[in-house]
């Protein structure tokens, strides 16, 4: 039903997001192309794990539907990068902000040119 959906947004999403962090100048834009990086990757694994018409893991009596399962460990997974992306965005930006407060600056032209 799905189809090749989900992996032609993950490809978008990685595209967008790779000129957006390799042509970017400024840092915050810098910081959104990776966390659209980041959403692909996450995209990409729930893609991964569907199965069409499969049942929840909950039950543990599912009957002739056990091959119809649909496993836990894609879901858990993504659940765990997506705390792990948040802090990594939260650094990133953090890091962001104290380069702003030293170089007065988000242009990454600027602060090259400014290293000495």
């Amino acid at each position: 039903m799905i189809g090749n959906l989900p992996y032609f947004a993950v490809a978008a999403l990685v595209i967008f997001g790779l000129f957006g962090a390799i042509f970017g100048r400024n840092l915050v834009k810098i910081a959104v192309a990776v966390s659209l990086v980041e959403a692909a990757t996450n995209l990409f694994i729930i893609a991964l794990g569907y199965r069409n018409g499969g049942s929840i893991p909950v039950f543990t009596q599912a009957g002739g539907y056990a091959d119809y399962m649909v496993l836990p460990t894609p879901q858990a997974l993504t659940l765990t990068a997506i705390v792990i992306g948040m802090a990594t965005t939260a650094l990133l930006l953090s890091l962001i902000m104290l380069l702003y407060r030293h170089y007065g600056t988000l242009d990454v032209r600027e602060i090259r040119r400014l290293r000495g």
